[in-house]
């Protein structure tokens, strides 16, 4: 099954992650566990751009993800770069719907592939939902 992502998502952060040669597979070319990181990448780096990634055992409130997946387009291999493009969708009184398209920096505009993960925002230490903080409501235009 192939998720497509939707027309009405806005762009809010791109990064280079560097392929590296240990992220490809026995077929030499970059293994599917791998695409789940770049995607994990592009969506801290975007979350530490906006100071809202919580330090390593906070007690704090962060993000924690929910559901998260990946289509697979077209094969990605070393050496090169990804071009990541964070994009945020619909927005909840404590969630955002993200998606990344990943595509080789040499090629922009060749999706290799395409994901999300619905990002909620909870109470680390009480295990809850709280609302989005209003900086990240501010970034994302909600």
């Amino acid at each position: 099954m192939r998720f497509d992502l939707p027309e009405d998502r806005r762009l809010v952060f791109e990064m280079i992650i560097p392929i590296r040669w240990g992220d490809m597979d026995a077929y030499g070319h970059v293994n599917n566990a791998v695409y789940f990181r770049y995607l994990e990448t592009v969506r801290v780096e975007w979350l530490r751009s906006l100071t809202l990634m919580p330090e390593p055992g906070s007690q704090g409130q962060g993000p924690v993800i929910v559901n998260a997946f990946c289509s697979f387009h077209r094969q990605l291999a070393h050496p090169g770069d990804v071009l990541a493009r964070q994009y945020v969708g619909q927005v909840g009184r404590s969630s955002v719907q993200t998606y990344t398209t990943l595509s080789r920096h040499d090629a922009p505009d060749e999706v290799c592939a395409s994901g999300g993960a619905k990002v909620v925002w909870v109470d680390l230490r009480e295990q809850v939902s709280r609302p989005l903080p209003e900086s990240l409501r501010q970034a994302i235009g909600a």
